[in-house]
């Protein structure tokens, strides 16, 4: 299946076009108060140009994670490498905590020992998500796309 045609890619892109018109939106209020003549309107206009750069580079920042972290999927998909979570499942397809507690107590032992290896911490990420601490494994799969790009 093609990339355009993943949900989560079509989301990614819909997201960022809507949030591309609210910058542009915004910045069109930021000039025209730039132009105003009061120096109240001006400086409310300067400090509105603030969220439109704050936004892009946010945009810029994430899309750039998204891509290295495809990659780096991508790659441990070749190499038959992708985490996969066994162990025992509730009803609705969970790991149970159990279960979860233990990967992640194995991918963090792992991370130990190659704690410069770019897989061991993109699978710690996966095992914080599978303990549904989703900023660790946001943490980790930055920590981890910053070792896959260091070794590129």
């Amino acid at each position: 299946m093609g990339i355009f045609r993943k949900p989560a890619f079509l989301a990614a892109v819909a997201m960022t076009v809507l949030l591309s018109l609210y910058l542009v939106f915004v910045a069109q209020y930021a000039f025209a108060f730039l132009a105003a003549e009061s120096w109240a309107a001006r400086a409310l206009g300067a400090a509105l140009l603030v969220l439109p750069a704050i936004g892009a580079w946010y945009v810029i920042v994430e899309w750039r994670l998204g891509t290295t972290v495809q990659r780096m999927a991508d790659q441990l998909e070749a190499e038959g490498g992708l985490p996969l979570h066994d162990g025992e499942r509730l009803p609705n397809g969970q790991l149970t905590e159990d279960a979860a507690q233990a990967i992640f107590d194995n991918a963090r032992a792992q991370a130990e020992l190659n704690a410069g290896d770019w897989r061991a911490w993109f699978t710690v990420a996966w095992a914080y998500d599978a303990n549904k601490d989703r900023s660790m494994a946001r943490r980790s799969l930055r920590h981890a796309a910053e070792l896959f790009r260091a070794q590129r």
